[in-house]
């Protein structure tokens, strides 16, 4: 089995990793202003979940 090439799949597929990698970094800047005022462990959590997103994203393993 081959590496996972995220432009083999479908377009609609494509176009929904495209806009979820576009929106993950404003919702995290919104998430770590929101954790520094008011934090609470589901803040955290979602915080920490958050960065793995991105970096996922960063190093193209979605």
């Amino acid at each position: 089995m081959g590496r996972y090439y995220r432009y083999k799949l479908p377009p609609w597929a494509r176009r929904c990793i495209f806009i979820l990698e576009s929106i993950t970094l404003p919702i995290l800047i919104f998430q770590l202003v929101r954790t520094i005022f008011f934090v609470t462990t589901f803040d955290l959590i979602l915080l920490g979940l958050l960065v793995c997103l991105l970096i996922a994203f960063y190093l193209e393993w979605f």
